[in-house]
């Protein structure tokens, strides 16, 4: 498959129907090994074609690095785990020179940062070196190994996941890490009928195994160039504004948005209108990925959730077309 090319006057209707198709066979591949919904899914592309990051927040064993590696397999993306712990050094994510013999010289080998899909398992488990090394990966893409800089893989998407139940050797992940995260996503249980699937014998091992790739990895940088070329229109950017502006003067918010948020949000919003198939971004894209792109950025007096007072400013908010 080719993916067409999209232009900054609009995007044709070749390009239009070529990616619906594309996205709607990408959903289903993966939803057939991994019992996700659809909107999942469509945050995690969101990410990977804004050049974010994702946090997903779950309980263990509900298939958080079934669904990395499902992902990196229909793409022709290569896929890495990595298990935080307390005595994870920076070394062990990003590697280290050795001797070799044959070679009569020292070489640097890679560590598991080097590639496209990285599943960062429970960050919240390692201590702030380490978890550094990795924000500098993600924010700039490159590592800095003895004094020289590495560029990492093209795409590159971090998964990364925080247990929200156990607490015993963890560490609290900082507000200005969470903020490094385009995109925060919950999974639940599955539903009954898939659960019940796999008692009955389903083997989401045997699924992942007979799944093709449905893009390769050039298709997919192809895909992420196109969205810079989605349009957004000034009224849906003061739109945007109000609601930033919003989060900093409600009475219940202790810290508002950021101008950087802002951004990323609409950031996002391009990634979802291309997936969608539109080169423009409307403001239900942004109403959309509200929870998921500013809740984790804004603090509520006293602790907790913010979900209820961003819904109550996106419904308060005017649009102005």
């Amino acid at each position: 498959m080719t993916v067409p090319e999209g232009s900054g006057n609009g995007m044709s209707t070749a390009t239009t129907s070529d990616l619906q198709a594309t996205c709607e066979t990408l959903r289903a591949r993966i939803r057939q090994v991994v019992a996700i919904e659809s909107e999942t899914v469509d945050l995690l592309l969101t990410a990977l074609l804004a050049h974010g990051h994702v946090l997903i927040e779950g309980i263990p064993g509900i298939g958080k690095t079934l669904l990395a590696r499902t992902l990196g397999r229909c793409l022709s993306l290569e896929f890495r785990r990595i298990q935080f712990t307390n005595d994870l050094m920076p070394s062990d994510i990003v590697g280290t020179t050795v001797w070799r013999q044959d070679r009569g010289r020292f070489v640097f080998v890679r560590g598991p940062l080097f590639a496209n899909v990285v599943l960062a398992d429970e960050i919240n488990r390692t201590g702030p070196r380490t978890l550094s090394c990795l924000l500098e990966a993600m924010e700039q893409g490159r590592v800095s190994v003895e004094g020289r800089t590495l560029e990492l893989g093209q795409p590159f998407l971090v998964l990364a996941t925080r247990n929200p139940i156990e607490f015993h050797g963890t560490h609290p992940v900082p507000e200005a890490a969470l903020d490094r995260f385009l995109l925060r996503v919950e999974l639940g249980y599955p539903a009954p009928e898939r659960e019940l699937a796999l008692y009955l014998g389903q083997d989401p091992e045997q699924d992942l195994a007979r799944t093709e790739p449905l893009l390769s990895r050039e298709q997919v940088q192809e895909l992420c160039g196109m969205v810079a070329t989605v349009q957004v229109r000034e009224p849906v950017a003061r739109y945007a504004q109000r609601v930033v502006t919003a989060t900093r003067e409600h009475p219940g918010i202790a810290l508002g948005a950021s101008p950087r948020a802002g951004m990323m949000w609409l950031r996002a919003a391009r990634a979802r209108a291309l997936l969608a198939g539109r080169a423009f971004v409307l403001p239900d894209d942004l109403k959309a990925l509200t929870l998921p792109v500013l809740a984790h950025r804004v603090v509520r007096n006293g602790g907790g959730s913010s979900a209820e007072f961003l819904h109550e400013i996106v419904e308060q908010t005017k649009v102005d077309l």
